[in-house]
């Protein structure tokens, strides 16, 4: 594990109970349209996932004829990953600093993973990163959700994210500083509640395209989601692509 950066650290029981917890993100309609975008993106060069964790995305990629490597900080996620896909190239360590051998034509965060890093400067770190992996060309695409603040109210403590029979989530924000934490109370099979928490730093779409400035790339495309539904105003995420100029 890295010693200087920011991101929570998934541990052992964490690794474990992933995949089943995370479930509805493994559904053909969710991870069929992320692939398919990417793998565009990739066209014939080799992409490489930041924050790859157990393999939902890179797994299903390289499926579909794209080389992958990883970078991810967690060896435990990286451990559940091997056990389902043993030749998939993992590189533990941060995705602001950790370097992999070679060109890519294609590098990716998924899932609002670049919020994990809780510092603006590692933040911009990671698309320097990006940047310096990528040939001449490349493109760096991120999944990230666009932060709630309309939905709260001056007074309120929390916003809910997720209301459902076996899960609750609530997300706290502090505005200065852009820290926030997302609340997890989910039920287990005896009917009582675990608790869990995750702390990020929430971005702004137009602080990426500076970060990306910064890294020497450019906005080639943005849009609501991986099926391309046009960005508004109203879209609760959104997915960017910037390119490496040549």
């Amino acid at each position: 594990m890295s010693a200087v950066t920011s991101s929570d650290y998934w541990d052992e029981a964490t690794a474990q109970r992933y995949d089943v917890a995370c479930a509805d993100m493994f559904a053909p309609d969710v991870l069929a349209p992320a692939v398919e975008f990417l793998a565009t993106r990739a066209g014939e060069g080799r992409a490489l996932e930041f924050a790859i964790g157990t393999g939902r995305v890179g797994i299903a990629l390289r499926e579909s004829g794209v080389d992958v490597v990883g970078i991810e900080l967690s060896q435990p996620m990286v451990d559940v990953l091997h056990r389902k896909e043993p030749d998939l190239p993992v590189v533990v360590g941060d995705m602001a600093t950790t370097r992999v051998e070679g060109e890519f034509s294609l590098v990716y965060l998924v899932f609002n993973t670049i919020a994990n890093l809780r510092t603006q400067a590692e933040q911009v770190e990671c698309f320097r990163n990006a940047a310096r992996h990528l040939a001449p060309g490349g493109r760096f695409v991120i999944e990230l959700w666009v932060p709630g603040i309309r939905r709260f109210p001056p007074g309120s403590a929390a916003v809910p994210f997720d209301v459902s029979p076996g899960h609750v989530g609530l997300d706290t924000y502090d505005l200065a500083t852009q820290q926030g934490t997302s609340h997890h109370y989910t039920r287990q099979e005896d009917g009582t509640f675990r608790y869990g928490e995750t702390n990020f730093r929430f971005i702004w779409p137009a602080e990426c395209d500076l970060m990306a400035q910064l890294a020497g790339l450019e906005l080639e495309t943005r849009v609501a989601d991986w099926d391309g539904t046009p960005f508004t105003g109203d879209s609760p995420s959104h997915v960017s692509v910037w390119r490496k100029r040549p």
